[in-house]
């Protein structure tokens, strides 16, 4: 690894960059010509420290004294910059003493391409070869150049320069200033100038390393303009915000502004957001009085959107419920943007709201028909199923009435088999429980009310569907296969609706492989768990699916003769309720694993469903 090049690559690197920053700024502000000039700094400095670097891996006495003749251009960039700075930022030093260092640099750019091989060498003869950060460098001999005194001479008088801008800023008194810019081009040049005259008049065994002064003078100029520039850009806000007020007042009809004060911990608001939260036109509040005013249930979340929003400087949004004095309440959308300073510490908030109590009521009534027929699809379901389900009441309550008959006859012998009819009485009780779940099934499909999301287990809601089904499947002669996964996390959602979604499925599987021979009726139920989703799969092996797959789930698209067409698109509602995606694809290109027949045919409905880990109530 090779330090030199590296140290020099992120002087370059730095230098460089802090160039492009302010020469943007320069390029949106043209009147800020100290970022310009220190953009040309940074360059130039950028610049020498690639031509010391050439200059420390020359192997040939002429690339040495090349580099050298051309880091003179870069110098005298530098040199010219930095009395244009001084000039400008700190408003100081003295006119002809800044064109007389200008006029000598000059002279001693054109001197460097004319007289020998550079400034410093009329001819560099050798090189030595130097141990630097642990390896090899070079520098250069040669026979000195008289005519570098003049370039030494420019620097002196930019030193002086300096020194007398620096105390004339001191005595105005900006001493932090005076201190930072022209402390540093004094000290920085000083330190500079002696290393270049000890190293080119070979006083000492050291390479030219002349760009880390320059780079400590371009890191004190960025700290300056850098201070310039924030406060700007705090000139900037105070009048942006105030001609947000006005602007954003006047043209969001229907909408009330707010700005709140971080460090006043004041909240300033239109007429439109004190009528909205319930305030006087002329009244002054504070953050905890607006808090006060949302409602106690969406309190917190208020809370802790603005903390996150101070935190990460992302934009507030959301909508919550305000009550007002006489106890109205109505929904709010607001939305609204945290600022900072330098530091990132949150200063101010501004933000919008506008009142959409109007849309909030049209959404309640649109839920409340989306559960009527949510609930009108599980009655069609059941009536379907009606058949089935009246058989296997039938059954249970069948033999309870013979085991109670054997039971009377059993207890009116002499003496009675009181043994035989415990056994009847037991036989009774399990009947009537069976017959108790079948309609506690049924109740429960049957029941209507609102979307109630818990941790639920697919598994279990695969099971509780056959249950459902069971008798129905037997009916049509269909070998039901279950391929569960028993890994599967739990997944979030209303059981009910979920059922509703499987049994309207598996009824539908059941149509479509009416017309098979009974050996050839194969349903499938597998759940499986991927990529943070729990997957429910029914696959059978009907007719399969229209060309467009798509078509099954639009409203009122049925191909049963006395079908309504709203099943699947009922459960495909259900199924964006819970964030989940319902679709189908044929059953030959679905991977579904099967425990029955492997076939090509029929169709395959997939219900991908998030876990709980990921997607909470």
């Amino acid at each position: 690894m090779s330090w030199v090049t590296i140290v020099w690559s992120m002087t370059a690197s730095a230098c460089l960059t802090l160039a492009a920053i302010h020469f943007l700024v320069w390029s949106h502000r043209r009147t800020a010509w100290a970022d310009l000039l220190f953009a040309l700094t940074s360059v130039a400095v950028a610049v020498y420290a690639g031509l010391e670097l050439a200059m420390m891996r020359a192997e040939t006495p002429q690339q040495f004294a090349t580099a050298l003749r051309w880091i003179h251009v870069p110098t005298w960039v530098i040199v010219v910059s930095l009395v244009g700075f001084v000039r400008l930022h700190l408003r100081a030093g003295r006119p002809w003493l800044a064109w007389s260092i200008v006029a000598l640099r000059t002279l001693a750019l054109l001197l460097n391409f004319l007289v020998g091989q550079n400034l410093n060498y009329r001819e560099v003869t050798a090189l030595r070869h130097l141990r630097f950060f642990g390896e090899s460098v070079s520098s250069g001999v040669g026979v000195s150049n008289p005519f570098m005194l003049i370039g030494q001479l420019s620097l002196l008088l930019l030193l002086v320069f300096s020194a007398d801008a620096m105390i004339t800023v001191w005595r105005r008194g900006d001493r932090r200033r005076a201190l930072v810019t022209g402390g540093s081009i004094v000290f920085f040049v000083l330190t500079g100038i002696a290393q270049a005259v000890l190293v080119l008049w070979q006083i000492v065994d050291w390479p030219l390393t002349v760009s880390f002064f320059y780079l400590g003078i371009v890191l004190a100029m960025a700290y300056e303009v850098s201070r310039e520039a924030l406060r700007a850009a705090h000139l900037s806000d105070d009048l942006r915000e105030s001609e947000a007020r006005m602007t954003l007042a006047s043209e969001a009809a229907g909408f009330g502004v707010w700005i709140w004060n971080v460090a006043t911990q004041r909240v300033w608001g239109s007429e439109q957001w004190l009528r909205l939260l319930g305030f006087a036109t002329d009244a002054t509040v504070g953050p905890e009085e607006v808090l006060e005013r949302i409602h106690p249930d969406d309190r917190e979340k208020v809370r802790s959107e603005v903390r996150r929003a101070g935190q990460t400087g992302a934009d507030f949004t959301g909508e919550y419920r305000v009550v007002l004095p006489d106890g109205e309440v109505r929904w709010i959308a607001a939305q609204g943007r945290m600022y900072a300073d330098p530091q990132g510490k949150p200063t101010r908030m501004l933000g919008a709201v506008i009142d959409v109590t109007g849309r909030k009521e049209s959404e309640r009534q649109i839920g409340q028909q989306r559960e009527q027929l949510t609930h009108l699809g599980r009655v069609m379901n059941l009536s379907e199923l009606s058949g089935s389900l009246a058989h296997e009441l039938n059954q249970p309550l069948a033999i309870i009435l013979t085991n109670a008959q054997a039971a009377q006859r059993l207890l009116a012998q002499q003496p009675p088999d009181l043994a035989e009819a415990r056994e009847i009485l037991a036989d009774i009780v399990s009947e009537d429980e069976r017959a108790g779940e079948v309609i506690k099934r049924l109740r429960g499909l049957l029941k209507s009310g609102e979307t109630h999301l818990q941790p639920l287990s697919a598994n279990d809601i695969v099971e509780d569907v056959l249950r459902i089904a069971r008798a129905d499947l037997i009916e049509r002669g269909i070998k039901v296969h279950v391929v569960p996964d028993a890994n599967v996390p739990p997944v979030v959602g209303d059981r009910i609706q979920l059922q509703q979604v499987l049994l309207n499925l598996t009824l539908n599987a059941g149509e479509a492989m009416a017309a098979n021979p009974p050996s050839d009726r194969h349903l499938t139920l597998a759940t499986v768990h991927r990529d943070g989703t729990v997957r429910i799969s029914v696959s059978d092996t009907g007719c399969g699916l229209p060309p467009d797959a798509e078509r099954v789930f639009e409203p009122f698209h049925t191909t049963k003769k006395e079908g309504l067409g709203l099943g699947l698109s009922i459960c495909r509602s259900i199924a964006t309720a819970h964030n989940a995606r319902l679709w189908a694809e044929p059953a030959g290109a679905a991977g579904v694993p099967s425990a029955g027949a492997s076939t090509s045919r029929g169709a395959t409905f997939h219900l991908d469903l998030p876990a709980a880990a990921e997607g909470k109530p």
